[in-house]
């Protein structure tokens, strides 16, 4: 037998959620659909998850911010000149991919262009059918009480690490108020967001609009516009619809 699909960042949230309100094991695996081993093995920390798949990035994101600074510093500069000033900038990278890169950017920003101008006379109430989501990540930082003046006070200083503890959330809010919070373990791909849109997005808008119309907005995230998400929404209008 082939090894079954590893647990989604979602279905590992519900899995802690419920059991800490008191479910038992086969309580949770018929309510996510999955083992009982599965949700064990999870509990119990031994789960591993598979190999990332797909082809590695061949820059990191510091690269891509210093790729930035370059274009925004001489827009008329040709490709050759931008490959050759970001890999001056030990940015190890083909003409290819700065051009790729580059392209992605301003695609970006015409698509945000022309949502805004569709969007600029908008009224209160078309505002208010729309249901705004998106992922966030928060550090866990102390809180420190000090007067004016204490700032460099040792008693007020405390060590901290390059990498701090920290937590990836997942919201709905609108006019007409917000919807549970989804906290993510891991990265979120498409498979992992559209579980997302279907245990939180989905309860989200039928407590804040019930039977009435509303629009989803998200952004341009690769989970938010892979195909397979987009084949999830045509799913969700075909039920509805029948």
């Amino acid at each position: 037998m082939g090894k079954t699909a590893d647990l989604t960042a979602v279905q590992k949230a519900i899995i802690d959620t419920l059991k800490r309100e008191g479910k038992t094991q086969k309580e949770i695996s018929e309510r996510i659909g999955c083992s009982q081993n599965a949700v064990s093995r999870h509990l119990s920390g031994k789960s591993v998850g598979r190999k990332k798949c797909g082809k590695k990035r061949c820059t990191t994101r510091r690269g891509d911010r210093t790729l930035r600074k370059i274009v925004e510093k001489d827009r008329f500069q040709t490709l050759g000149d931008l490959w050759k000033r970001w890999t001056e900038s030990c940015v190890e990278t083909s003409r290819a991919t700065v051009h790729r890169h580059v392209l992605l950017n301003q695609k970006q920003r015409q698509k945000r262009l022309t949502w805004a101008t569709e969007k600029q006379h908008w009224t209160v109430a078309q505002w208010s059918k729309v249901l705004f989501s998106d992922e966030s990540k928060f550090c866990m930082c102390a809180r420190v009480w000090r007067k004016t003046g204490e700032k460099e006070m040792p008693k007020c200083l405390k060590s901290s690490v390059k990498y701090p503890q920290s937590v990836m959330v997942w919201g709905a809010m609108s006019a007409a108020g917000v919807g549970p919070l989804c906290f993510i373990k891991g990265r979120v791909n498409a498979a992992s967001y559209q579980e997302i849109l279907e245990h939180f997005m989905l309860p989200s808008a039928e407590k804040l609009y019930g039977d009435e119309d509303f629009i989803f907005q998200h952004d341009l995230a690769p989970a938010h516009s892979a195909k397979t998400t987009g084949k999830w929404y045509c799913a969700q209008l075909a039920c509805q619809l029948s």
